[in-house]
């Protein structure tokens, strides 16, 4: 085990320098695992728009960047993993969002506080947020996403959708009559609810 990890220490040293042999065997260490959860993540909704091929070279680049300004505390082949795993999900996020907008814009989507055209909310969150091998914990996670569900308030769950459906934070706060200081507050509380149930909160 000391072997590997310092073997795994002396690769990210390498790939941190610009070493491009160091960086594609760090990046064989993640990438057959990373290619499975953007397909999943990606969905039939974003399939069509985002091939999970170049949603994973985004990975890939992003990671490089990243390493090179010293910006990844890494310490195991694990924590790569689970770094990859997050950016991918921050990707998939964003062009949920993008998608919805335009969308919206064109007068395909829902409107306000309606369920999203796709799928209900729980559907959606569920979809969006990391997915489970085991179908155990799969069952286990889409009842904990139901729960958080039906225990919203009215307002949080008319945010959490205008957000999937693309709406920005300034029309967000205008159409729940709120101020920029008073939805920032309703956000910050629901990624924390978010985060605990274990479901992506990168679109808020």
């Amino acid at each position: 085990m000391p072997e590997i990890a310092g073997q795994f220490t002396s690769l990210l040293a390498r790939a941190r320098d610009g070493d491009r042999e160091a960086l594609d065997r760090l990046t064989r260490e993640y990438e057959p695992k990373l290619r499975l959860v953007a397909r999943v993540l990606l969905g039939p909704a974003l399939r069509p728009y985002l091939d999970s091929v170049d949603l994973v070279q985004s990975v890939h680049k992003s990671l490089l960047l990243g390493l090179r300004d010293q910006k990844f505390a890494l310490d195991t082949p694990e924590s790569l993993l689970a770094l990859a795993i997050t950016l991918v999900r921050r990707k998939v996020a964003r062009h949920w969002r993008r998608l919805q907008r335009q969308q919206r814009l064109s007068g395909l989507a829902a409107a306000p506080g309606q369920a999203t055209a796709t799928a209900d909310l729980g559907n959606v969150l569920t979809a969006l947020s990391q997915p489970h091998d085991d179908p155990a914990e799969a069952a286990q996670f889409r009842d904990q996403v139901e729960h958080l569900c039906r225990n919203l308030k009215d307002a949080e769950r008319r945010l959490l959708e205008m957000r999937l459906e693309g709406y920005s934070l300034a029309e967000s706060a205008a159409a729940l009559s709120l101020s920029a200081v008073a939805l920032r507050v309703r956000l910050t509380r629901l990624r924390q609810r978010l985060r605990a149930a274990g479901v992506l909160d990168d679109w808020l």
